[in-house]
Parts: structure tokens; C-alpha cells; sequence
């Protein structure tokens, strides 16, 4: 492998590593910042604001790539996360934490420059096999932040972050020394118009036969948006867990997830089609969701993880049945939709989880867990009514 791409995949596992570092140890943090121990609805806006910031800049950190470089934009994204992680280190208040997360959000966006630096460097041949490594690092990155986050934080509540400034601050040096540009700058105008991101939601007027999709994709995201946001929570209410516990669970369950989607969907496909693999992995999830909800011994959770992860099954499914619902000169408009509805769905859903979970903590913390499985229950006929067999043009012009 040559060094840009080390540099690259480098820079894709630390976001990963960014995103799932804060999740062991949020709520104490939160705990320590505002006195409170009432701090459900604070980890949602931080998720949520850290999502926000994702959905806005992503586009414009593309967008301005074209137009000066890869180069220069990775730069500054790798220097903005590391100085974020100096503020989250020692932000005194919850105003500061607040603006840590939301340069995260904003330097995470570089994933949009990322994914461009490896097509400007990789043959057409060799794309589908580096755009699976780009994949694996963000999925190994997301199982080593909680876990580490855990660990750490369990010394000192702040140690997490230093590490992570420490980590990106060397992958910035490798950077500035190794990476060189991929592509020569445009330097044309970027179009501002282009960059709103709400601008992909207008083309479902266009594109009717495919609300159903769209919305089964936001229904899934959201409910998956409700591990990040309530998991440490439940994990301390329900069984006392430290960080320690929580990271170790959250990293149990991302490699669960990633061995699952690794090997099992191909195999599920073609034993039960795409519709009855999504319908199996909706069952399967809300069945572990089912005893978590009831669950009284941390055990159990760890038990249940593999039919949890099950759900894994579905969404390569789902997403392989959306991408026959339009034609080849259709995809990236679809793709670019789909893209838009997840991250939509990564600001919304924190707010309304960490606000049931306010509601539901104090008598049954497992009881939130209820709520996702009643999204999933919205996703059914959702799910029946999209995996209708159509035709790719009447689906594209109904």
C-alpha cells in the first residue's frame, strides 16, 4: 500500500476513533461540567450538534477541495480535530464542550475529502477494493474509540481526549510531510447554491416511487442513532457499568456488527431475498431489543449481542433492492439522497431519544428501548410496500 492511502485510511480510523471515543465517557463528563445528574437531553444536542455540523460542511469541504485541493483542506481538518480535542480536554464549562464537539463535527466532514483523495489516486479497477478498506478502517476506528475511551477515562475522565489530540496531531505531521495532492485545484468559484444540503430532498418530487425507500432509510438510521445516544446512559443506570464496561460493550457490538455485514449478507440474500433478509434482521434486533428492555444482569446484554447484530443482514439488502429501483444514470442521484436522509436523520433522532430517555430513567432505564422497537415496527410496511416488485422505469417515472 503507498503512503497517501496510509495517510488517508489513517485519517478515516481516527474519525471513527473520534466518534466512538465521547460515548463511554459523555454522561460523567456531563455530570462533572454541569453538577446535574439530569443530563439525557445535553448528550442528545451533542450528538445532534455534532451530526448538524457533518451534514452542513461536508458539501462545502468537498466543494472547496475542488476548488484548492485535497491537500490543503486535510490539513486543516486533521489540525481543527486535533485542537478540538485539546478543547474538550480542559473546556471548564458546557458552552466550551459544545463548541469542541461542533469543530468535530466539522473536521469529521473531511470523510466527503477523503473518499475523494482515493478516487483521484485509484484506477477504476482498484476503487471497489480500496473503497472496502476505507469501510473497515472506520469500522475498526469505531470499535477501538469506545473501548479506549473506556479505558482511559476510567483513570482520568479528560485522559481520552489528549490521546485523541495526540493521535491526530502525528497523523497531521504524517500528512504535511507525506501527502502529497492528488489533483491539480480547479480553482474555479464554488457554487453556493450547490452546497445547501436539503437541496437532494427536492428531487423526491421527481422521484415519488422511492419515498418509501427513503423513508425506511431514515427510520433505520434513526433507530441506530439511539445506541450512541442512550447506550453509556442505560449501561450505568441499569447495571452501575464504568467506562470500562461500556466501552468494552459498545466495542463488543461493533465487532459483532462488522463480522456480521462482512460475511452474512450475500449468504442471507440468497437464502431469503431482500425483502425476508430486511424483515429477519428488523426481528432479530427487536427481539435483543426486547430483553434489553427487561434486562437486569449485564451478562445478558453481551449474551443477546450476536442476534442483535443480526440486523446487519438487512441494510446491505435494502440498500442493494433501492439501487434497483432506478436507473444506471440515477445512481450518484440516489446514493446523494440516501447519504442526505442518514445524516437527517443523525440530527433528529438524538433529540427525541435523549428526551424519552429523561422521561423513562428514573423508573425503568430499559424502557427506551421500547421506543426503537416501535420505529422498527413503522418500518415494516414501509419495508413491504418498497420491496414491491416494480419495474426500474415505472419505479423512476411513478
Amino acid at each position: 500500500m503507498n503512503r497517501p492511502l496510509i495517510v488517508i485510511f489513517t485519517a478515516i480510523c481516527l474519525d471513527a476513533v473520534g466518534i466512538g471515543l465521547i460515548f463511554p465517557i459523555l454522561p460523567r463528563l456531563l455530570q462533572e461540567v454541569t453538577h446535574s445528574a439530569d443530563i439525557a437531553f445535553y448528550i442528545g444536542i451533542m450528538t445532534a450538534l455534532y451530526a448538524a455540523m457533518q451534514f452542513v460542511f461536508a458539501p462545502v469541504l468537498g466543494a472547496l477541495s475542488d476548488s484548492i485541493g485535497r491537500r490543503p483542506v486535510l490539513l486543516i481538518s486533521l489540525a481543527g480535530a486535533a485542537v478540538n480535542y485539546v478543547i474538550m480536554a480542559f473546556a471548564p464549562s458546557l458552552s466550551l464542550l459544545f463548541a469542541g464537539r461542533a469543530i468535530a463535527g466539522l473536521t469529521s466532514a473531511n470523510m466527503s475529502v477523503a473518499s475523494a483523495y482515493i478516487t483521484d489516486i485509484s484506477p477504476a479497477d482498484q476503487r471497489a477494493r480500496r473503497f472496502g478498506l476505507f469501510n473497515a478502517m472506520f469500522g475498526a476506528g469505531f470499535i477501538i474509540g469506545p473501548v479506549l475511551g473506556g479505558l482511559l477515562g476510567d483513570y482520568w475522565l479528560r485522559l481520552p481526549f489528549i490521546a485523541a489530540a495526540v493521535l491526530n496531531a502525528a497523523n497531521l505531521l504524517l500528512a504535511l510531510f507525506v501527502l502529497p495532492e492528488s489533483r491539480v485545484p480547479s480553482g474555479r468559484t464554488i457554487n453556493i447554491a450547490a452546497l445547501n444540503p436539503l437541496a437532494p430532498f427536492k428531487r423526491l418530487v421527481s422521484m415519488k416511487a422511492l419515498l418509501p425507500i427513503v423513508l425506511v432509510y431514515f427510520v433505520f438510521s434513526a433507530a441506530g442513532e439511539s445506541y450512541g445516544t442512550c447506550w453509556a446512559l442505560w449501561g450505568f443506570d441499569a447495571f452501575g457499568w464504568n467506562g470500562v464496561s461500556i466501552g468494552l460493550s459498545l466495542g463488543a457490538f461493533g465487532i459483532c456488527q462488522t463480522v456480521c455485514q462482512a460475511f452474512l449478507p450475500g449468504p442471507a440474500t440468497r437464502l431469503l431475498g431482500e425483502r425476508w433478509s430486511v424483515l429477519t434482521g428488523i426481528a432479530a434486533a427487536c427481539l435483543a431489543l426486547l430483553v434489553m428492555a427487561f434486562a437486569n444482569q449485564g451478562w445478558m446484554i453481551f449474551a443477546i449481542m450476536p442476534v442483535f447484530t443480526l440486523v446487519g443482514i438487512g441494510n446491505p439488502a435494502f440498500q442493494a433492492l433501492a439501487t434497483s429501483r432506478v436507473t444506471p444514470d440515477r445512481q450518484g442521484e440516489l446514493q446523494g439522497l440516501l447519504a442526505s436522509t442518514i445524516s437527517l436523520a443523525s440530527i433528529i433522532a438524538p433529540l427525541g431519544f435523549s428526551s424519552l430517555y429523561f422521561l423513562t430513567r428514573e423508573n425503568w432505564p430499559g424502557g427506551i428501548w421500547l421506543s426503537v422497537i416501535a420505529l422498527y415496527a413503522v418500518a415494516v410496511p414501509l419495508v413491504l410496500i418498497s420491496t414491491r416488485t416494480r419495474a426500474v422505469g415505472e419505479a423512476v417515472n411513478a
